[in-house]
């Protein structure tokens, strides 16, 4: 799955608007322009890059704009705004990051995340999701394939596109 699919997904899933795509990209501190947007809700074909017209960085900026959109700027103890952080170190942790990031950003559980599983075909364990989720140095850690990703996005698009 490339950086563009996962985008072109979400917006699917969660009904979002090109001006809703660039207000949660702005909100991610990256200003895209309607040319670039254009190209990033583009499918490629599967030889391309993962990352030709979304960068890895510019991919987590987005989904750190989409937790600020759903869940608003998050604060310390003093009231100061905490800048979100960008996690994907390799690009073998992308699927692991969104998941992440989508369960934030939309208050999901884990047994919200194995029901969109299940919506789209698919099962999870808890212990394969708990380790999906951990931290890259935790010893139970998990690296999530394409296939995690893709079932939960096509969840949320039978869940809430079906309404």
């Amino acid at each position: 799955m490339n950086n563009n699919d996962i985008v072109i997904r979400l917006r699917y899933a969660l009904n979002l608007t090109s001006a809703d795509l660039r207000h949660i990209f702005s909100l991610g501190d990256l200003e895209i322009s309607g040319a670039t947007l254009d190209k990033v809700m583009t499918k490629q074909d599967a030889e391309t890059p993962f990352d030709q017209h979304l960068s890895t960085h510019d991919l987590e900026a987005f989904l750190n704009g989409l937790v600020i959109y759903k869940r608003g700027v998050k604060k310390d103890a003093q009231g100061q705004e905490v800048k979100p952080s960008f996690d994907i170190t390799e690009s073998a942790m992308i699927n692991n990051v969104a998941i992440k990031k989508i369960k934030i950003a939309l208050h999901y559980t884990s047994e919200d995340l194995q029901e969109l599983m299940e919506l789209a075909g698919d099962q999870i364990s808890k212990g394969e999701l708990s380790a999906v989720l951990r931290r890259p140095d935790h010893r139970n850690y998990r690296p999530a394939g394409d296939r995690y990703l893709r079932k939960i996005l096509k969840g949320m698009a039978l869940k809430y596109r079906s309404n």
